[in-house]
C-alpha cells in the first residue's frame, strides 16, 4: 500500500516557477514508476511526466517539454516535479500517481495516487 501526498502548489506569475513534492509513505515506494497528471477546470485528465523506479527513464508530455523535470529520491520517497516558465495554460490541479511501469501511467493506469494540489498562473 502507497499513500501518497502532494504539496508545493500556489499562485505564480506567469514565466514563474514552482516546485511540486509528492511524499509516499510505505516501504516499496522504489518499487513503483511515479508519474504527474494534472486536470484543469472543464478538462479531462491529461498526463504531465513520469519517472522509472529507479529513475533512469523519464517521459513527458509535449506540451511541458523542456519547462517541467520529474525527479525521485527514494531515501526521502519523494518525487518531485520541477515547473519552469509557467504558462496561462498550465494551471490546473496536479496529481502525483503510482504504478509499476512509465508505459502504465501513460495509459493512464494508476494503482494510487494523491488528492492533487493546486497550480495558479496569473498573467
Amino acid at each position: 500500500q502507497v499513500q501518497l501526498v502532494e504539496s508545493g502548489g500556489g499562485l505564480v506569475q506567469a514565466g514563474g516557477s514552482l516546485r511540486l513534492s509528492c511524499a509516499a509513505s510505505g516501504r516499496t515506494f522504489s518499487s513503483y514508476a511515479m508519474g504527474w497528471f494534472r486536470q484543469a477546470p472543464g478538462k479531462e485528465h491529461e498526463f504531465v511526466e513520469a519517472i522509472s523506479w529507479m529513475g533512469g527513464s523519464t517521459y513527458y508530455a509535449d506540451s511541458v517539454k523542456g519547462r517541467f523535470t520529474i525527479s525521485r529520491d527514494n531515501v526521502k520517497n519523494t518525487v518531485y516535479l520541477q515547473m519552469n516558465s509557467l504558462q496561462p495554460e498550465d494551471p490546473a490541479v496536479y496529481y502525483c500517481a503510482a504504478a509499476y511501469t512509465i508505459a502504465t501511467l501513460r495509459n493512464y493506469g494508476m494503482d494510487y495516487w494523491g488528492k492533487g494540489t493546486l497550480v495558479t498562473v496569473s498573467s
